[in-house]
């Protein structure tokens, strides 16, 4: 099946008893058994959910895996990933990566003697120099958020497996309409589905998906002995979701680049981060990996100064001011204070952060609307 068909086919099937073709919201906590340990499949809704495992199926058709896993959120995920490591074992990832993952690694998991390694990946040459015996996982988020570094997971891959490492792609920002990196070589992809995947900013939910039977198994026991699983009513947004992600991908995408080229001939514009123009720094890779370049772009006005962003934010009417991305609204942000303010300030401006760079979110509104806001913000 093409893309757009599995979107809304794969991995569901209409419901055995009354013939709906929406996949029932199972509301229930528990399943009632004929004999102990003779049941239909259900015993738990923490372990097992009928609507969850739609889902899940779901997730792991668009992604060509074998395997969806679903939590409450995209942290939900990265923490049960983490799991899989031991004391004294050591992870490199990206230097420019989300707030919340480089919370999670350096205020939980390194207390427990795991070692986090930031370099910066547009460049494999740092990512082989920081490996060791003791490495065992390579995190790769791409393109990074905020400032849409690209990183050749293909490349990452060939660096993990000569290390005996796991390689897991967050894939939040790109979803698999635009790049399915388990054809790349990854172990697993990660998501929040919170972003993009559900698409309608109205639930909050994260994702894993693998090829490999085992790793299912060992990220399975996780997930139900640590209990970071979704309701059944989150999973049934989600799964509405998926069916119009390739039509609101192409939207987001199409909007995307008139707002970036918009951007860049802006007299008061200093620079705009966006992987679609050829003078990105990976732009090559991009359009190898990439189907397309999708819709966010982060840009510094001329001067570089936080106020001057702080009042261009206040102005904006379409690209509200809020955490998160990937909804059918167009949002806007500032990572220094807001989504990457867990990041101490001496990392993120070495990872080349500035505190007056402002994120877009480009939603699927007309788009000679979006520009008339920019203008109008902007001056």
């Amino acid at each position: 099946m093409k893309f757009g068909t599995k979107a809304i086919h794969a991995g569901v099937h209409p419901d055995p008893e009354t013939g709906a073709i929406m996949t029932p919201i199972y509301q229930t906590s528990t399943y009632v058994q004929r004999s102990p340990g003779d049941h239909k499949g259900f015993e738990y809704s923490r372990t097992h959910n009928p609507t969850r495992t739609q889902l899940q199926d779901a997730l792991a058709a668009l992604d060509g895996g074998k395997h969806g896993l679903a939590f409450a959120s995209g942290m939900a995920a990265i923490d049960c990933i983490v799991k899989l490591l031991q004391p004294g074992d050591e992870v490199i990832s990206t230097n420019d990566l989300y707030g919340g993952s480089y919370r999670l690694f350096t205020k939980v998991y390194a207390t427990y003697g795991i070692k986090f390694h930031f370099v910066p990946m547009h460049d494999m040459t740092a990512v082989e120099a920081a490996v060791t015996e003791r490495t065992k996982l390579i995190w790769v988020e791409t393109p990074t958020n905020p400032l849409l570094n690209i990183i050749d997971i293909a490349a990452a891959s060939a660096v993990a497996k000569k290390a005996g490492a796991l390689l897991v792609v967050d894939n939040t920002f790109s979803t698999p309409y635009l790049q399915t990196p388990l054809e790349l070589g990854a172990d697993m992809v990660m998501y929040s589905l919170t972003k993009y995947m559900a698409g309608h900013s109205d639930t909050v939910m994260g994702a894993v998906v693998v090829n490999d039977d085992e790793l299912h198994q060992r990220l399975s026991f996780y997930q139900n002995a640590c209990g970071g699983t979704p309701g059944p009513q989150d999973c049934f947004l989600v799964l509405r979701g998926l069916k119009t992600l390739h039509v609101r991908m192409q939207r987001h995408c199409e909007n995307g680049r008139k707002v970036a080229e918009y951007l860049k001939a802006h007299p008061k514009v200093e620079k705009v981060y966006w992987p679609g123009f050829e003078d990105h720094p990976n732009h090559a890779v991009a359009a190898q990996q990439m189907r397309d370049f999708g819709g966010m772009i982060s840009f510094v006005l001329k001067g570089d100064r936080k106020k001057d962003a702080i009042a261009c934010l206040e102005k904006f009417q379409l690209f509200s001011l809020a955490e998160s991305l990937g909804g059918v609204e167009s949002l806007s942000g500032h990572p220094a204070t807001m989504t990457h303010a867990s990041i101490p300030a001496e990392e993120r401006r070495k990872a080349g952060l500035s505190d007056s760079l402002i994120r877009l979110s480009v939603g699927i509104e007309d788009v000679e609307d979006l520009i008339d806001d920019l203008q109008q913000a902007i001056g």
